[in-house]
């Protein structure tokens, strides 16, 4: 008569479904503890915070595994992302900061990939792009003046397949990548 108990899916993974947070309760957590990006941020000037990100990605060991991750194929868009937004969720700048960052830290990428005499790297999954491109409107809509300077906004430098420029990661940090990146590149492709 006792028959047994089947599992269900969440006892199989070991998960309880019922041990995750309340919604909304994000909203009532005290306010004497507010989470990192609830705070002012550490950095809100652009040079400051991408000199951050520089060091932080130069730093020897996560410079390793990002060649590793490079070499093995991975999109450096989605490395830029991931990057920049660990750095937001650790209240290190704004949303706004975070978004002005993507080309300079893709252009940092592509000088890590260039020093490690990487060739062949990727710069996003095409299969998701493809997707983003089926959503865009045909081409016979004309582009939408945003600075009102009476030209339709251009393409950035990168989707162009140009080489940085001192205005997008700023001289400081330019002659810090010519100078500092490849010792740090080759010290590393050395112990690897």
């Amino acid at each position: 008569m006792t028959e047994k108990i089947k599992q269900n899916q969440f006892d199989e993974v070991g998960v309880n479904p019922f041990n995750a947070p309340i919604p909304g309760e994000s909203l009532t957590t005290a306010a004497d503890m507010p989470k990192a990006w609830e705070q002012p941020p550490q950095y809100v000037d652009q040079d400051k915070a991408m000199e951050a990100v520089y060091m932080q990605l130069t730093e020897e060991d996560t410079l390793r595994k990002l060649i590793n991750m490079i070499n093995d194929g991975t999109p450096l868009d989605q490395i830029a992302q991931i990057t920049l937004y660990k750095g937001y969720t650790e209240g290190k700048f704004s949303p706004d900061l975070m978004v002005m960052l993507i080309e300079p830290t893709l252009y940092l990428l592509i000088a890590i990939a260039d020093y490690a005499e990487i060739k062949d790297y990727t710069m996003y999954n095409e299969e998701i792009q493809d997707e983003e491109d089926e959503q865009l409107p045909p081409d016979d809509i004309v582009p939408i003046d945003m600075d009102g300077d009476g030209i339709p906004d251009e393409e950035s430098a990168i989707s162009k397949g140009e080489e940085p420029n001192k205005e997008s990661l700023g001289a400081s940090l330019l002659s810090r990548v010519e100078t500092e990146l490849p010792e740090k590149v080759q010290d590393i492709k050395e112990n690897m």
